[in-house]
C-alpha cells in the first residue's frame, strides 16, 4: 500500500492542477469493472440530482452509434482482432480518447452553465482496459501516465471532480454479464481481460487521488442496487456546488 502511494509522486505533473477547475458545473464519473451496473448507477444518480433541483447532463462512452464510437465499434467487435490484446493499447487507446475529444465541447458547454455532468465511464475506463494489457508493471503504469496526459493535458478534457470506480471481483462480474445474454464483445467474452483489467482499476484507484473505489460486493453477492446508489450518494454530495 505504502508503495502503491508514494508512486502518485510519479504521475504529479498530470494531475495536480486537477483541484484548479475553471469550470463552474461539476463532472462525476461512473466507471468499474464490467457488470458492476454502471449504466443503472449513472441513470439513479442523475435522477437523482434533478430531483435534488441539479441541472444534468448524463452522457454514456462509448458513444455507440455516433460517428466518433465508430473506431470504438470496431475494435470492441473484434475487425481489428479477434483477441483485445491483439491490439496495441496505446493504438486503441486513440480510440477511446478520440470518442471522449468529439463529446468534450459538450461537456465542457454544460459545465460552463453550472450543469452537473454525469458519465457513464470515461478515461479510467480506457485506462484499465488497455492498461491490464500490460504484464510488466513499469510498463503500465508508463503507459497509465501516459494516457491520462494524453487526454487531459494534451487533447485538453475536462477532468472530472470524481471518478467512481466500481469494483466487483471478476468472477461475479463474468456471471453477471452472462445473465444479461447480450452479444459479447472482445473484451466480454475474455476472462483473463477481465480479470486483468480488474486489477488496473484496483491499482488505478491507489495511484490516482481523483479517484474513489466503492466495494459492491459482499460474501461473492453484489449488494443491491439502492445500496450501491447509497454509497455513490455519500461521495458525491459533499461535492455538489450549490
Amino acid at each position: 500500500m505504502g508503495a502503491l502511494k508514494s508512486c502518485t509522486l510519479l504521475l504529479m505533473p498530470y494531475w495536480q492542477s486537477y483541484q484548479i477547475n475553471m469550470l463552474l458545473g461539476t463532472l462525476f464519473v461512473i466507471d468499474g469493472t464490467d457488470g458492476s451496473g454502471k449504466k443503472t448507477q449513472t441513470e439513479l444518480l442523475a435522477e437523482r440530482l434533478k430531483n435534488e433541483g441539479y441541472s444534468v447532463l448524463s452522457i454514456s462512452f462509448p458513444t455507440y452509434g455516433q460517428p466518433s464510437g465508430a473506431l470504438v465499434e470496431s475494435y470492441l467487435r473484434g475487425d481489428f482482432g479477434d483477441q483485445a490484446q491483439d491490439i496495441n493499447p496505446y493504438v486503441a487507446s486513440t480510440f477511446y480518447a478520440a470518442d471522449h475529444f468529439a463529446q468534450s465541447p459538450k461537456i465542457k458547454q454544460a459545465l460552463s452553465k453550472s450543469t452537473v455532468v454525469v458519465t457513464d465511464r470515461y478515461v479510467t475506463a480506457n485506462m484499465a482496459h488497455q492498461g491490464g494489457k500490460f504484464t510488466n508493471r513499469q510498463e503500465r503504469r508508463d503507459y497509465l501516465q501516459w494516457v491520462y496526459d494524453f487526454e487531459f493535458t494534451k487533447a485538453r478534457l475536462p477532468k472530472p471532480t470524481i471518478n467512481i470506480i466500481l469494483h466487483v471481483p471478476t468472477e461475479v462480474s463474468m456471471a453477471l454479464v452472462d445473465h444479461r445474454g447480450n452479444v459479447k464483445d472482445i473484451h466480454e467474452k475474455n476472462p483473463t481481460h477481465l480479470k486483468q483489467a480488474e486489477e488496473t482499476y484496483l491499482e488505478i484507484a491507489e495511484l490516482f487521488p481523483d479517484t474513489v473505489l466503492i466495494e459492491c460486493c459482499e460474501n461473492g453477492t453484489i449488494l443491491p442496487r439502492e445500496k450501491i446508489h447509497e454509497l455513490i450518494w455519500e461521495r458525491v454530495s459533499p461535492l455538489l456546488r450549490n
